[in-house]
């Protein structure tokens, strides 16, 4: 069940959507753009499930016997890249470090930004203070010898949980006439933001039960 969980809160990051909402306001601001900014999202969501699903495609095909460490599901991907599998592996940890070191600090950049109401961002210095602090914060933690899977999964697990929380203000917001004009309908959004809101919930109370 954690694990389950930990797939939803690492696929539908909580911060990323503070993050997503932090840099479209930056980028525009008129109702104009709004046809871009779904296209955009929609692409960049399409890519991340493909990326996702070949992770677990490629884990599942590795026995659990055979794994004493990240770099033997290198193992997965011989049959199609031989020898050269390991360095397409690393390749892709390495891709997968530097786009989540970029994100994760950005997030909680911005979310300082907001809860302090600073005005400026990236060229501001408290906020670079607060991306370098968190990315140091990362570095000194995986340094420690801990192991590092129990701490991912938890946090991931922890993201789950605050999903429903972060998907009801969601709804609340797009549904608040006084932010989004009355001749903006989301009939369709309001539908499946409820399933959504009712699933996340759902697993989200098996989880704290499985947990405890």
């Amino acid at each position: 069940m954690i694990v389950v969980l930990g797939l939803i809160g690492t696929t539908v990051v909580p911060y990323n959507i503070f993050l997503h909402s932090s840099l479209v306001s930056e980028k525009w601001n008129s109702i104009d753009k709004l046809k871009v900014a779904r296209i955009e999202s929609f692409i960049s969501i399409l890519l991340g499930g493909l990326v996702s699903l070949s992770i677990i495609i490629t884990a599942a095909s590795v026995s659990n016997q055979n794994v004493t460490g990240v770099i033997d599901l290198a193992k997965g991907l011989e049959p199609l890249y031989g020898k050269f599998a390991i360095y397409f592996l690393g390749l892709g940890l390495f891709a997968s470090g530097i786009t989540s070191s970029i994100t994760a600090p950005l997030a909680a950049a911005y979310v300082a930004k907001s809860c302090f109401g600073w005005n400026n961002s990236l060229k501001s210095n408290r906020f670079r203070l607060v991306w370098i602090f968190i990315l140091i914060t990362g570095v000194i933690v995986s340094m420690i010898n801990i192991n590092p899977i129990e701490i991912i999964k938890f946090a991931q697990f922890s993201n789950s949980l605050l999903l429903p929380i972060i998907a009801i203000i969601l709804l609340w917001l797009i549904n608040d006439k006084n932010i989004i004009s009355s001749k903006y309908n989301y009939k369709y959004q309001n539908i499946f933001g409820f399933f959504i809101v009712i699933i996340s919930l759902i697993l989200g109370i098996k989880g704290l039960i499985f947990l405890f």
